[in-house]
């Protein structure tokens, strides 16, 4: 984008031209410009015209005439062609192409089809640990549902159909592009960049890809599909906020970047295809302090672990990060859903950067993986790390690490971490200040300035029948990691053997922008929360964490800084996290 060097040639002009007059220009009486912070286009605005959109809905078009109202994803191999055939014509599929009462047809799409990795295995589909599976990924526009089906293609069966009420499947290319198509044709209508102060090049988009929402609009709550291709100018960003539901730019939104040095490091030492093989396409083992586990990265769920036991004591079935929804306004409802995970053939918007790695603690270890965009610490882009803590004496930690530096100075973090205890008999409870309280069905809770703890800090328990378990110690700032405080939301819910809610890698299951406990996990909750006395259970952590661009009070932040004559990067990272203890 060429704002800033606009700017300077006008400056350049006016400076030259008063070299060479006797007399001052004249003062003009016209106020300059003011560029909106936030512009929404009004219903009544016209349609954009954008042909590859035209050339989308005639496709849309005739799937609905179709017998199967569901429009076919293109460009697939022998295999994935298969396997959408097999689960496009499943019945529990069809169930949902048409309107119940009319019959009428109801827009479908096949979003993504893609080889079944081993993070995505679960008992329903054990048998793609020797079969050729993929899991196809389909999107109702009509109820805002996706549907994920897993397909064996050696001997032509569907394993498993799972809906996700409200939610939406990561973007492929073809939708990708056609958010830039439309970007590309609104700012060309008439008097758009002038009104703007900016014209937008699509070549330099940043998280084209990623799901966004927008209060006041369709894409509130992520009722529409709305991606969000951001452009940096300076020291502001705009976002161009795009409802390919309806193929149109529905508003647009500066946000303050804060000062930056705009240089990017000059190396990458991205090794996506070393991961890939190392890490995605094959799970790993570590045993260390009486620890063992199975590890791997997912295609969006950052890095999982599994099977991990203390002392040959079974401690969690599984743990891993699901979203990162990100906020940049408490009114205007607008920021990214972000994924985490593998470098290659992922829906990760951030990438794996090299392999996870163990770190020695003085009184056990750590596993930690770093997610990166590829010219972080630049702004629009961003740095997360997982890190999974592992002690002698049984204790272990869930970590979460934002090193900004993003698309505002306003930005709130929400990090949703899945963890699943080991054990089918659990009992979840809090402490009120005097005693601990069994929770006797699904719920979800706030931690505040008034949450009562232990004398030891902890906030929750679970307990088996024989009263072994955990602590559930939620961050405060005690950690000693730089972290203020979670203020997290904890949700427990019943865990279903029989129904993926998140065994396998999910897609992104809240919207970016929500301020309450929407963040996803109470989809599984709500409308009828079940039974979890004695049950297998599932803790969803979502801490929240505000970004601070101030220089000497920065958190969540990032820069490049000279150092020794050479621009290096210098995160201020926000951690968060629950602690677990041993019931002695």
């Amino acid at each position: 984008m060429k704002v800033r060097v606009k700017v300077c040639s006008l400056l350049l002009g006016l400076m030259l031209a008063a070299c060479a007059q006797a007399t001052p220009l004249p003062t003009s009486t016209v106020a300059p410009p003011v560029i909106e912070e936030s512009q929404l286009l009004p219903a009544s605005a016209p349609m954009v015209s954008v042909p590859a959109f035209a050339e989308r809905m005639a496709r849309v078009q005739a799937a609905l005439q179709a017998p199967i109202p569901i429009l076919l994803l293109e460009g697939l191999d022998e295999a994935q062609q298969a396997a959408q055939t097999l689960v496009v014509n499943d019945a529990r599929v069809l169930e949902y192409v048409r309107d119940p009462n009319t019959g009428a047809p109801l827009r479908n799409e096949v979003f993504n089809v893609h080889a079944l990795r081993p993070s995505d295995i679960t008992d329903a589909t054990i048998v793609c640990q020797q079969a050729e599976c993929y899991r196809v990924e389909i999107y109702n526009y009509a109820y805002n549902l996706t549907t994920m089906a897993v397909a064996n293609v050696t001997d032509n069966t569907v394993l498993v159909v799972n809906f996700f009420p409200d939610t939406q499947p990561d973007l492929n290319q073809q939708l990708t592009d056609l958010a830039l198509a439309i970007v590309q044709a609104s700012f060309e209508k008439p008097g758009v960049a002038e009104a703007l102060g900016v014209q937008p090049d699509v070549a330099n988009a940043l998280m084209a890809s990623t799901k966004t929402a927008l209060n006041r609009t369709l894409c509130e709550r992520s009722r529409h599909l709305c991606v969000a291709p951001t452009f940096v100018s300076g020291e502001r960003a705009l976002w161009a906020i795009v409802d390919l539901t309806d193929g149109q730019l529905v508003g647009v939104r500066w946000t303050q970047l804060g000062p930056s040095s705009e240089q990017p490091p000059t190396e990458q030492t991205l090794q996506n295809e070393v991961v890939t093989r190392q890490f995605c396409d094959q799970t790993n083992s570590l045993a260390r302090d009486g620890w063992t586990l199975n590890y791997g990265l997912t295609s969006s769920d950052g890095l999982r672990i599994s099977e991990v036991r203390f002392n040959d004591r079974p401690v969690l079935v599984s743990a891993k990060l699901v979203d990162w929804h990100v906020s940049y306004s408490q009114t205007d409802g607008f920021g990214y859903s972000d994924a985490v995970g593998c470098p290659v053939f992922s829906a990760a918007a951030v990438v794996a950067f090299e392999g996870p790695q163990v770190e020695a603690l003085p009184d056990g270890f750590a596993l930690v993986q770093e997610f990166r965009s590829e010219i972080w610490p630049a702004p629009c882009n961003y740095s997360y790390r997982q890190r999974y803590e592992f002690y002698a004496d049984g204790r272990f930690r869930v970590v979460v690490v934002s090193l900004g530096r993003g698309c505002g100075t306003q930005g709130t973090y929400r990090p949703v971490i899945r963890i699943h205890p080991a054990g089918e008999a659990l009992t979840f409870s809090e402490w009120d200040g005097a005693a601990w309280q069994a929770w006797a069905t699904e719920r979800w809770q706030l931690q505040s300035s008034t949450t009562p703890y232990t004398p030891e800090g902890y906030q929750y328990r679970f307990t088996n029948a024989a009263g072994a378990g955990y602590y559930l110690e939620p961050g405060r700032g005690q950690f000693g990691d730089g972290g203020r405080g979670d203020q997290a939301y904890v949700y427990v819910t019943r865990h279903h053997p029989d129904k993926d809610e998140g065994d396998a890698d999910l897609i992104t299951i809240g919207p970016c922008c929500n301020t309450d406990y929407h963040q996803g996990p109470e989809k599984f909750i709500e409308p009828q929360p079940e039974a979890i006395t004695a049950a297998p259970i599932v803790i969803w952590y979502v801490a929240q964490m505000e970004n601070d661009g101030t220089p000497g009070s920065e958190y969540c932040w990032a820069d490049t800084v000279p150092e020794n004559g050479i621009y290096v990067p210098r995160a201020w990272p926000c951690a968060a996290g629950p602690m677990f203890t041993p019931i002695p």
